[in-house]
């Protein structure tokens, strides 16, 4: 914090911290990169006193980590009321899960050679007072409060569990894609804890897929790499999600055990109408095959673009064009249609 961060030279320290933040360090025989994040205030037109004015550089620096890190912030009033309405969301997904209001839906992820569901994507929900609150609210809030362990705890279980139930249904049940957040998968006891959910369930480790984000893949080098080849003993899928929006290395693909590559969404959409998407998507595809893992583009809602994925040879595709996300019981039925289509004749 500095007495008036609000103006040009203020501004100008900030970026300079940003620009030296991004050169990596090495640390005996490791590379280590670090981000930085910066929360502002001033005296003129802020709080006049130490404590207001650290309060308000802190509430800064929550919107500054909300909205990705590696950037910096001047407080400004407004700030406050929105703090007051993240408290609120805080607390009340604190008791989400006594109340039963976390529920997941189900997105399939579709094979373009038979265009069967090859996948389901577990995607998780919260349903307060009878209204679906935007993940786009909740889940910022939970990985910045580290409320996001408990819950991905209970969407792992929860997804494993409806496996057992469909498969005890009868249902042809398909794999179940789980996003893992990084602080979940951080945590040293990751691979015990998802051998533990299987075994509870009964459900077979080749059923169960973990989309993992690149931030997750940026940490410590060698305790990533030591939990993937732990959780690839377990027999479960490794996938990357959103794969090209983030700034990790290319390098780590070949030392990572991974299965599949996800095309983000942003990709997806731009792709007919830009060179230079269309150009990435082809490069992604193109060099995980070559690196034999499976791609998925997902975020595919028109037929122009399903065309296009399939004549580069992607495995899966998923979006609005298929199906949008579905509470368990509809996807059931989707299930069920879908296995009476394809029944062998007797």
């Amino acid at each position: 914090m500095t007495e008036m961060p609000c103006n040009s030279a203020g501004l100008s320290v900030a970026g300079a911290l940003l620009d030296l933040s991004v050169t990596p360090m090495r640390l005996q025989e490791r590379e280590l990169s670090v981000t930085c994040s910066i929360g502002m205030a001033s005296v003129t037109g802020h709080a006049q006193s130490l404590d207001g004015l650290l309060k308000h550089a802190d509430t800064a620096l929550r919107d500054v980590m909300l909205a990705g890190g590696s950037s910096y912030l001047v407080y400004n009033d407004a700030m406050d009321n929105e703090a007051e309405q993240m408290l609120s969301i805080e607390n009340d997904l604190r008791l989400a899960i006594q109340r039963n209001e976390l529920e997941l839906f189900y997105q399939p992820k579709i094979d373009p050679l038979d265009s069967r569901v090859a996948c389901a994507e577990a995607l998780l929900r919260w349903r307060k007072q009878g209204e679906l609150v935007s993940p786009g609210v909740f889940i910022p809030i939970a990985e910045q409060t580290a409320l996001i362990i408990p819950i991905g705890e209970w969407v792992l279980r929860t997804a494993c569990e409806q496996w057992k139930q469909w498969s005890e249904d009868g249902l042809s049940c398909v794999p179940i894609a789980v996003n893992i957040s990084a602080q979940q998968f951080r945590l040293a006891d990751f691979p015990a804890q998802v051998q533990a959910i299987l075994d509870s369930a009964g459900m077979p480790p080749q059923m169960l897929e973990l989309e993992i984000t690149e931030e997750a893949a940026t940490g410590d080098q060698q305790q990533v790499i030591a939990t993937m080849h732990a959780l690839k003993g377990i027999g479960v899928t490794l996938a990357i999600d959103d794969f090209g929006t983030g700034y990790s290395s290319l390098s780590y693909l070949k030392h990572f055990p991974l299965d599949v590559l996800k095309v983000d969404q942003s990709f997806i959409r731009e792709m007919l109408c830009s060179q230079d998407d269309q150009a990435i998507v082809e490069m992604i595809v193109s060099l995980a095959h070559r690196l034999a893992f499976k791609v998925v583009a997902e975020g595919v809602e028109t037929v122009e673009q399903q065309r296009f994925l399939e004549a580069l040879g992607c495995d899966l595709l998923q979006g609005f064009l298929f199906s949008r996300p579905l509470p368990a019981n509809d996807f059931m039925q989707l299930l069920d249609v879908e296995n009476a289509n394809h029944k062998s004749p007797a």
